[in-house]
């Protein structure tokens, strides 16, 4: 039983972080979901800028849409939805038999958009309607802006997949404004059965501080925030609060392990998605990290489960605070990065587009 199952039997789904055109070709996506467990899809602008740059499958797609009229935004959310929709029909048996809770695909807002509160709340509802696709969340950076959002976007019946979070107190915020969204449901008679996750980027952490810290630090600070936080989402499943939502039929917001592949060489390639191994949580994967899980070597290698306490999380965050490590204004300073490094991808992907249509400018 190679560790992709081991995780599945668990109770940790795993989710692929990338979608191409290729993938969805040749058959490897639906190759990875019945043999490798993967339940689910996530992507971002920095991807999806990737493959229009780096691939010639949405060339035609593209200079059809431009002869038809539309350009920018309106050419990338044609592509974006019909890679989504294909995905989405691969998962579909999986969104049926899970009660609707996995088989999940995600389709970003306008990072342009992250310190707008409004304008995220309308395009998400926008976005939401026109993909017509029931097993799709939308994604919302978990900025100040973003938090506000969420519970809005909640309130209105759109499923959230929360992302750019980096500390258990940006998890904490994001957790709140899912409750409050419900609770407001809740209150109004509406169906509080809205799915939402909530993505905690880990590998972030270790890269920004590479060389800084002692060596008996090194590559650990990012587990160390995923420890702490899983413990915060431990005690909130097990709070009173609730369990009065659960009982009115709301839905889990569950905890989802984002940037999970190494970007130190002299890391194994399965280093953070083997010590992240927690029942009622998602990993997206890679694909080169899902592909080193499933290796034959990974068939021996223990599973050790994350504890629910966090284990010696915060022993190691108390020793990283000591060698200098500023958590708060690190996590702050890397989830306004990661929302401008999606920013340029997204105006780089559009600015693809407009090359491969013959629209940009001379």
């Amino acid at each position: 039983m190679n560790a992709t199952t081991r995780l599945h039997a668990l109770g940790q789904r795993l989710w692929l972080d990338n979608i191409t055109r290729d993938l969805l070709d040749d058959g490897r996506l639906q190759r990875y979901c019945a043999e490798l467990s993967v339940s689910g899809l996530t992507s971002n602008p920095t991807i999806f800028e990737q493959a229009i740059r780096n691939t010639g499958a949405y060339d035609e797609t593209i200079r059809r849409a431009a002869a038809a009229g539309k350009a920018g935004e309106a050419i990338f959310l044609d592509l974006d939805l019909a890679d989504l929709r294909r995905a989405a029909a691969v998962f579909r048996p999986i969104h049926a038999a899970s009660g609707g809770v996995d088989g999940l695909v995600s389709l970003e807002v306008s990072p342009l958009l992250a310190d707008d509160a409004a304008a995220t709340v309308a395009e998400a509802k926008r976005l939401y309607a026109q993909a017509q696709c029931a097993n799709l969340l939308i994604k919302i950076p978990g900025t100040p802006a973003g938090v506000l959002a969420i519970e809005e976007t909640i309130f209105a019946g759109v499923p959230v997949n929360v992302t750019l979070l980096f500390s258990r107190e940006h998890y904490v915020a994001a957790a709140d404004a899912y409750w409050r969204g419900i609770r407001r449901r809740v209150a109004a008679g509406l169906d509080p059965r809205v799915n939402s996750v909530a993505s905690l980027f880990i590998s972030r952490w270790d890269h920004a501080l590479s060389g800084t810290l002692p060596s008996e630090l090194n590559n650990r600070l990012g587990l160390a925030v995923a420890g702490q936080t899983y413990a915060a989402y431990r005690t909130r499943q097990t709070s009173a609060e609730w369990r009065r939502l659960a009982d009115a039929g709301a839905r889990p917001q569950r905890l989802l392990w984002a940037s999970t592949g190494t970007k130190d060489p002299r890391l194994p390639e399965s280093y953070y998605a083997e010590a992240l191994a927690a029942p009622d949580t998602i990993d997206t994967l890679p694909e080169k990290t899902l592909l080193a899980l499933a290796a034959p070597g990974a068939q021996d290698t223990a599973l050790r489960v994350m504890p629910e306490d966090g284990g010696d999380a915060e022993r190691v965050l108390a020793d990283c605070a000591r060698a200098g490590v500023d958590r708060a204004a690190l996590a702050a300073r890397l989830q306004r990065d990661g929302a401008q490094a999606f920013s340029r991808s997204w105006s780089g992907l559009l600015a693809e587009i407009a090359a491969k249509s013959g629209q940009a400018d001379a």
